[in-house]
């Protein structure tokens, strides 16, 4: 099929091993409502053994929408070919689709529309799940324009969604080759940062993501030491772009709560002892260079003290949170000061011999325990003792009585 002059989207697609998900995958681009002489394809096969690679060269002969297969040897990662697709695309836009994931058929017709409309440089889609949870928080409502600070998008840092090319050329964005995971969230936070405004599809599933039965995932498989490089990658990019402050706090929940964070969960209680001691060295320069009040106080109680006691390499401690919360023991609300500051109570709190700070319990964002909300006190409204809320109904009670007096003639 002739190639045409300037289409609307590329949509790249690297494709290792990707049979029989490539199918569908395939069919979905071609059922675009956007329409075919819109749309090219760049497919990677990289160093494919399963006919993946047939499959793509059978598809491009056939099919209407323009299609360039490039067969390379393996690359060990995803970041290979995705750049190789990068510098080959013509299209105003770029949409990185996975070769076992799939669109929704107006996805590139209402993400292209959005974004011509808007002038921003970044789309999202909304995600739905197969076999798998997708990010929800971002999608709760379409929204023409927004950015890193009045939105939750930096928890979706996946780099399936759509890019206006001439941000990427201008900046010389490529994936991070070096990183065969998290690469996609790099690359993704850099477009953010970088865009002219990001725009939200939240009325129509855009993208449906895949679990793989055979794990060949790369986010399914992979050491653990991965996850800290690529945390590393991730906070490095957000100390780049911001000073410390607020603004860098609250953009390095993500790569703390989401990356790290569930390399000390439950399974560690299960992994060796040098496995365990390995995790919390390797964790150790990130929470050294970017550990701040300022990102703990944004988090719930549990996971705070888990970070807590990971920046402070107290196994020991973090040890007895997780059994803690894996019997599923439940804190008590403790309430201080005049103001009832509430506190959740987990094992060592108000212990001075283990010597973690009151404050790592404090309630600072609202969260649930045993299905009753704890919320922090408004500023300025402290919250009366007993005494005086007992002498505030009596004085109640008299007013009434005395309202309820017969007048006297």
């Amino acid at each position: 099929m002739a190639a045409v002059e300037i289409p609307d989207v590329t949509v790249i697609i690297g494709a290792y091993e990707a049979m029989p998900y490539l199918i569908p995958c395939l069919k979905s681009v071609e059922a675009q409502t956007l329409g075919a002489d819109r749309i090219e394809i760049v497919a990677v096969n990289d160093g494919s053994t399963d006919g993946t690679g047939e499959y793509l060269d059978e598809f491009a002969a056939r099919s209407k929408v323009s299609t360039r297969v490039v067969h390379q040897e393996n690359s060990g990662g995803p970041s290979g070919p995705r750049n190789v697709g990068l510098d080959m695309a013509r299209g105003r836009y770029v949409f990185f689709l996975d070769a076992d994931d799939y669109l929704g058929d107006e996805a590139l017709e209402r993400m292209v529309a959005m974004a011509d409309r808007n002038g921003t440089d970044v789309v999202l889609g909304k995600i739905e799940g197969i076999g798998r949870g997708a990010p929800k928080s971002m999608f709760g409502r379409t929204m023409e324009r927004t950015d890193l600070f009045s939105s939750n998008i930096k928890f979706t840092l996946s780099a399936e969604k759509l890019f206006r090319r001439e941000l990427l050329e201008k900046h010389r964005m490529r994936f991070d080759q070096q990183l065969y995971t998290g690469e996609d969230a790099r690359f993704t936070l850099e477009a953010y940062v970088r865009s002219n405004g990001v725009s939200i599809v939240a009325d129509y599933v855009c993208l449906y993501i895949v679990r793989r039965d055979d794990g060949k995932h790369i986010t399914q498989s992979g050491s653990y030491a991965m996850r800290f490089d690529s945390a590393t990658a991730l906070m490095d990019l957000i100390a780049e772009f911001f000073p410390p402050g607020e603004q860098r706090d609250e953009l390095m929940i993500r790569p703390f709560v989401i990356t790290l964070l569930p390399q000390f969960d439950h399974r560690w209680l299960k992994a060796k002892t040098g496995t365990r001691q390995d995790k919390l060295d390797l964790a150790q320069p990130l929470t050294d260079k970017y550990w701040t009040p300022g990102v703990a106080r944004r988090l719930k109680v549990p996971e705070r003290l888990r970070l807590h006691y990971v920046a402070a390499g107290r196994a020991d401690l973090l040890e007895e949170h997780l059994r803690f919360l894996q019997a599923k023991e439940v804190p008590e609300v403790v309430r201080k000061g005049r103001e009832g500051k509430p506190y959740l109570a987990y094992p060592h709190f108000g212990d001075k011999k283990a010597g973690v700070p009151d404050e790592m319990y404090a309630v600072t964002v609202p969260e649930w325990v045993d299905g009753v909300r704890v919320s922090v006190p408004k500023a300025g409204k402290p919250k009366p003792s007993f005494a005086r809320r007992v002498v505030r109904k009596l004085r109640r009670m008299a007013r009434g009585a005395l309202a309820s007096r017969p007048a006297r003639s």
